[in-house]
């Protein structure tokens, strides 16, 4: 792929965004973004004069790397690395008519994280990254308190949350940021938040991230009581499953492990009767739930959300991998909630 030049910032803020969709090291990322910031923040008589002077690298934030970003986009170039990247990384595998038809469809993602929780970037960032792809809203939902490790949102933070993004909705009109939360499934089956604050929520995607190798029946009733509760809009990653070894939060590495055990059918069908979604987790190291789990749910006649759990801007482009197992499983797209409008989700 043929890159077009562009400034300084926005260069920078590319070559992160392919490095996330890669599923590069978060150190690698960590630099590109903190020099695009840095960069942002001067204005142009200020880069004019560090170029000129050779004192971009006294900045903090800014190594050889990224200085080298810098001069070329300056010049009005592609820079080296950025080429680079966007033949290795940008031209992804065509979609298939129906799964590329899908994914078209699809006007937003219900599952995101910021750097609020366990994400890597600002809301600002994920919602910029959104738009650039073409989504009309996303759903920002970090997590709930009781997921200490990835920083999860206690009431008074997650208000504070809300405020944030009432004000970014009014600067990024028309696109939206859906307010949402990713909330625990207790072990006994409540939600890790106060009914006040998520009867205020768009969008609350439901999630076992402890005691995943309960006994088959009580994982099913704590499934069940979370799908039953009305503040529940979508059932996320349902199996827990790890596929592969992932980066967490500070570079921490959790390993695979195996697919909780439930009763699926009594699970699917009470998500029929509550009008819960379940999600097609579209992460590399989960693609949860698995395809036989993904066929009986639409077998049975659930709705779906297919969604990334981004924690990171790059990664919102990993839809294609849901809609191509959506489309295996003979899900139709008016059974995705994320084809319809945001005031027809809410509504």
């Amino acid at each position: 792929m043929t890159a077009a030049p562009q400034a300084p910032a926005a260069a920078l803020r590319r070559i992160a965004f392919l490095l996330e969709r890669a599923r590069e090291p978060s150190y690698r990322v960590k630099a590109f973004r903190t020099a695009a910031t840095v960069i942002a923040g001067l204005d142009a008589a200020e880069l004019d004069r560090r170029i000129r002077t050779r004192t971009l690298k006294d900045l903090t934030g800014i190594g050889d790397k990224t200085a080298a970003v810098v001069l070329e986009a300056h010049r009005g170039e592609v820079p080296d690395y950025l080429a680079k990247l966007e033949d290795r990384y940008a031209e992804l595998a065509p979609l298939a008519d129906d799964a590329a038809a899908l994914r078209a469809a699809l006007r937003g993602d219900l599952h995101t994280h910021s750097d609020w929780s366990d994400g890597g970037s600002p809301i600002r960032e994920m919602a910029e990254a959104a738009i650039t792809i073409g989504h009309e809203y996303l759903a920002l939902t970090d997590h709930s308190p009781q997921l200490t490790v990835a920083n999860g949102l206690t009431a008074a933070r997650l208000e504070r949350q809300l405020d944030e993004v009432a004000a970014l909705n009014e600067e990024l009109a028309p696109f939206r940021i859906l307010t949402g939360i990713e909330c625990d499934i207790l072990v006994s089956g409540e939600l890790d938040q106060t009914d006040e604050l998520l009867g205020r929520l768009d969008v609350v995607v439901a999630s076992v991230h402890s005691e995943l190798r309960a006994p088959r029946a009580q994982m099913t009733e704590r499934m069940l009581a979370a799908v039953e509760n009305p503040h529940t809009d979508v059932l996320g990653h349902c199996t827990g499953r790890l596929l592969v070894e992932r980066e967490q939060a500070g570079g921490k590495r959790q390993r695979p492990r195996p697919e909780s055990e439930f009763d699926a059918d009594t699970v699917f069908r009470a998500c029929v009767e509550h009008g819960t979604a379940v999600e097609i987790n579209s992460r590399p190291e989960r693609l949860d739930p698995p395809r036989r789990l993904l066929t009986r749910a639409e077998e049975l006649g659930c709705d779906f959300s297919i969604d990334t759990d981004a924690h990171a801007p790059g990664q919102l482009d990993w839809q294609d991998a849901g809609c191509v197992r959506a489309v295996e499983c003979g899900v139709a797209v008016e059974r995705v909630l994320n084809t319809r409008t945001a005031d027809e989700l809410l509504a």
